[in-house]
């Protein structure tokens, strides 16, 4: 068993978007994304399916060039090798779900401001 809070031990930074493993299990990480508003992560692409839970605020999400309104309870699921992007609308707590295989280093080496 393996206990994580997305809203114990917050944390922001004010020059780009906090990200902290929660847990990992036998098959996915646990990631949170914490935003102030105004922050970004510019448009990338992971190898693996991802879903994004807006666990707390509102983000903008990025699809192919295509904007999403996610606000508070929000999922989205993509593939692997899709362009995405985010933009907090507010301060927001997202939850990355990465697959195993993924690498939590090229989460926090996306372009961000």
């Amino acid at each position: 068993m393996k206990l994580a809070s997305l809203a114990e031990d917050l944390v922001y930074n004010e020059s780009k978007p906090a990200i902290n493993v929660l847990l990992e299990t036998e098959n996915s990480k646990e990631i949170r994304i914490a935003f102030k508003k105004g922050q970004i992560m510019k448009e990338h692409k992971t190898p693996y399916p991802i879903v994004v839970e807006v666990f707390k605020g509102e983000i903008v999400f990025g699809v192919n060039g295509i904007k999403h309104q996610l606000k508070t309870g929000g999922l989205i699921a993509l593939e692997g090798d899709i362009p995405h992007d985010l933009l907090a609308n507010e301060n927001s707590i997202v939850r990355l779900s990465l697959s195993k295989k993924d690498k939590v280093e090229r989460v926090r080496s996306v372009e961000t401001s």
